[in-house]
């Protein structure tokens, strides 16, 4: 559910004023910068934190200003509670942006400081604040179902490839084929392209020079074709979003046409017993 959708609920009878106005400030898009430019500042301090030099040279200036980033974030988050109450988590964005500042108030001592370190995820915000971020996020969300099946089709390419890496080479490179899971690992490696020609396959040749007919094909299946139908699912997913919010637009421009006309007809009558009421007085 988007934010226009949450302002549309708050029209309704019984929701004060005070809430709508406020609800629509904290969405206004003067407001919405204003939070980017503090998630990016915030990024920026979170940086700086992890140099030792300048933690020692300005430490205590960074933590300041990163308690006031995450002030400014709780109060955001208190104002969207405060309008919009128990349709706060019908929005999986704002559920998001709960859970991603909540870790933030998490005490940072004992067993609590390894989940502490998590507030680096409060620069995931701009996911959720940047609309054209949130658009390939929806789109790739939207893209699950058809990725689902494209992994499950991949992992039972990769296992067959693994378990005939581990009888082809296991037994003279179990470095990397030895078990099934190191052939796994491997043909993992192989998949991304990194270091696989001189690191992996060209050692393999040399004790098995026709290694380079497993190697190539499973090369070409997984690096262009699989993952490459990847992206086409993603693309193909934002387009059909893209095609889905225009449809609304569209409808929404027939429904404002349709009401201007009959709003223009009701004048035009309103015009025409005001003409008639005009003559008969006069003729009175």
């Amino acid at each position: 559910m988007s934010e226009n959708d949450l302002l549309q609920l708050l029209q309704r009878p019984g929701v004060s004023a005070t809430r709508i106005r406020i609800a629509r400030w904290v969405e206004s898009p003067a407001v919405q910068k204003w939070v980017v430019a503090v998630i990016l500042a915030n990024a920026v301090i979170l940086g700086m934190e992890t140099d030792a030099a300048i933690m020692a040279a300005a430490g205590s200036w960074l933590v300041a200003l990163d308690k006031l980033c995450l002030v400014v974030f709780l109060a955001e988050l208190t104002l969207k509670l405060f309008c919009y109450r128990g349709h706060f988590w019908r929005s999986g964005w704002n559920v998001f942006d709960f859970l991603v500042v909540g870790v933030a108030v998490i005490p940072g001592a004992g067993a609590w400081a390894v989940l502490r370190s998590l507030r680096v995820l409060r620069v995931l915000r701009l996911l959720t604040v940047v609309p054209g971020l949130r658009k390939v996020v929806a789109a790739f969300i939207h893209a699950i179902p058809g990725l689902s099946g494209v992994m499950a089709v991949m992992a039972i390419f990769f296992y067959t490839a693994g378990v005939l890496a581990t009888r082809l080479f296991g037994a003279t490179h179990d470095e990397w084929f030895g078990t099934l899971g190191r052939s796994l690992y491997s043909l993992f490696q192989i998949m991304t392209l990194e270091s696989w020609s001189m690191g992996i396959v060209r050692p393999v040749m040399e004790v098995h020079p026709g290694a380079w007919l497993f190697f190539v094909p499973f090369i070409v299946v997984t690096s262009f074709a699989v993952l490459n139908l990847f992206i086409a699912l993603i693309v193909n997913s934002m387009q059909s979003l893209q095609a889905e919010t225009n449809q609304a637009l569209r409808a929404e421009a027939v429904v404002a046409h349709d009401e201007r006309e009959a709003l223009l007809d009701r004048i035009e009558v309103l015009a025409r017993e005001v003409r008639q009421l005009r003559e008969s007085v006069r003729r009175d």
